[in-house]
């Protein structure tokens, strides 16, 4: 995919509210990072109070994967989540806008190495991720210090899609979007040794994915993994991000390549990929996308686990 471009068309006037959002939003993120944290915090009340929809959304799978909490107790967590979503937000726009040194100051990485072992092989890397709150940031500072190329989903806005590109590619010289129904390019990208961060932790529909347990419920779960690690001769790296509660930056950890993967089957390699995921999400709650229906597709026979949309 070629580079974004900025052009004549994104001046035309249906654009200028746009445009004076995001200046706002910019002045915003010249503040200290300690202010951002509190303003990324009340945001994330006033979305508690307002986003119903999304607020049971998030409610709904808590209960369900963590059925030993009490009331209290989830919706202290469910509290916590909007905060750290409000959060995410000014992240957002500190990845796009920070200057770089600025931002590299926030990174505490950990296992660079395994990116920089399969680098030196020629080796293709599915970098795997999970999508917490914190996959902006935590995507823009590890391309400060390791190119990585990602999925990319094209946003129906012409402009934020513009800004939204141009703010994730700055800090990777050469690296690549990806549609994300562009297979051919993904292999290609891991048959030349590079390294693309993936994220199999949503519900694609039941056509691309097979139901293995998560948190102890069937849930569709793509298979892409392992046929992209076969097809593509990568490795697959587990990648997760921590914001630190001391207000200090970013924790970034690059986990050790999984052993014998892919495995005997798809199915014994998607509920490999469930059980790292509930390992990671149990250590970080309140840092997860919860609002994502994780279980919106269900078995045949078995009922629908969210209420219908107001």
């Amino acid at each position: 995919m070629d580079r974004p471009r900025l052009r004549a068309y994104f001046f035309h006037p249906r654009f200028w509210l746009l445009w004076l959002g995001l200046g706002l939003l910019w002045l915003m993120v010249q503040l200290p990072y300690g202010l951002l944290l509190r303003l990324g915090r009340a945001l994330g009340g006033l979305m508690y109070r307002f986003a119903g929809s999304r607020r049971r959304i998030a409610a709904r799978n808590i209960e369900l994967c963590f059925p030993q909490l009490d009331q209290r107790q989830r919706e202290r967590l469910l509290k916590e989540n909007f905060a750290s979503t409000g959060i995410a937000f000014f992240e957002m726009a500190m990845s796009w806008w920070w200057p770089k040194a600025r931002l590299a100051r926030l990174a505490h990485i950990e296992g660079l190495e395994h990116l920089r072992e399969a680098q030196a092989e020629g080796q293709g890397v599915i970098l795997m991720a999970l999508h917490f709150t914190t996959l902006e940031i935590g995507a823009a500072l590890l391309g400060q210090v390791h190119t990585i190329d990602g999925m990319y989903r094209e946003h129906k806005n012409p402009l934020f899609d513009f800004i939204q590109r141009s703010g994730r590619e700055r800090h990777n010289a050469d690296a690549t979007a990806i549609e994300r129904e562009d297979i051919r390019a993904m292999l290609k990208v891991l048959r030349a040794g590079r390294a693309i961060w993936y994220a199999p932790d949503q519900d694609y529909g039941a056509k691309q994915s097979i139901f293995v347990p998560l948190f102890g419920i069937q849930a569709a779960t793509v298979t892409a993994t392992t046929k992209f690690a076969r097809l593509g001769k990568a490795r697959v790296v587990p990648f997760t991000q921590e914001r630190l509660a001391d207000g200090s930056g970013y924790r970034l950890v690059i986990h050790a390549p999984l052993r014998d993967f892919p495995g005997e089957s798809e199915e014994a390699d998607c509920l490999r990929i469930n059980r790292w995921v509930e390992q990671a999400v149990s250590q970080l709650p309140e840092q997860y996308l919860w609002a994502h229906r994780r279980f919106k597709t269900r078995p045949e026979g078995e009922p629908k686990l969210y209420t219908k949309r107001r």
